[in-house]
């Protein structure tokens, strides 16, 4: 079983009470692989604490958020010995190429991982930023996030979202009706998006 969390395109948290039911009641009858692709943003969220007690849990975890890597194409799981021994047994050979792990070594070593510490306090800050500026809004809905991004609902998301792009701000269309999914930038793209957003809003009132 699957379990995305923080979730995608959503950026909720699922409740940790509901995940040790999960592991309870899937215990020898199945694995349930924690999605924590985007966890960095909230470590305090992460199940890794879990691992000890259900050797039914694997997490996966990815250099692409946090790490800003998402060119490398490189994660990992996380499992008790058992579990990692079965992978070990259906992984491909020579998965990963050489200078692919070599930057992941850097990635993860201690500079690499307090560089990350850092650029995640700053993504999270202009996450709140962004999300305050977007509930003062008439007509703006903003889903509480713990990505690296934020869902919106707008009372036209198509017409937001196509206006966004012939402006050359780069918004992710969601399936969910009349919501854009918008990744966090730095300080000054969330100035930008928020300015756009509110005067694009204003045309359409007018």
């Amino acid at each position: 079983m699957f379990v995305c969390s923080p979730n995608n395109p959503t950026g909720n948290l699922v409740n940790r009470e509901d995940i040790v039911s999960l592991l309870e009641m899937t215990k020898d009858k199945a694995i349930v692989v924690m999605d924590e692709a985007y966890i960095d943003f909230c470590p305090e969220a992460s199940t890794v604490d879990l691992l000890a007690q259900y050797p039914n849990l694997a997490i996966l975890r990815t250099l692409s958020k946090a790490f800003a890597l998402a060119g490398l194409r490189c994660g990992f799981t996380l499992a008790n010995e058992e579990l990692i021994n079965v992978l070990l047994k259906v992984i491909a050979p020579y998965p990963v190429p050489i200078p692919v792990a070599e930057i992941a070594q850097q990635a993860l070593s201690e500079q690499g991982l307090a560089r990350a510490k850092f650029q995640v306090l700053d993504l999270n800050a202009n996450r709140a930023y962004l999300q305050a500026g977007l509930s003062t809004i008439s007509g703006v809905t903003v889903f509480e996030g713990w990505g690296n991004y934020l869902l919106v609902k707008f009372e036209n998301g198509d017409a937001l979202f196509k206006a966004a792009w012939d402006t050359g701000i780069i918004l992710r269309n969601s399936p969910i009706e009349n919501c854009v999914r918008i990744s966090v930038g730095n300080r000054d793209e969330c100035e930008k998006t928020l300015a756009f957003i509110r005067n694009q809003l204003e045309q359409s009132a007018a």
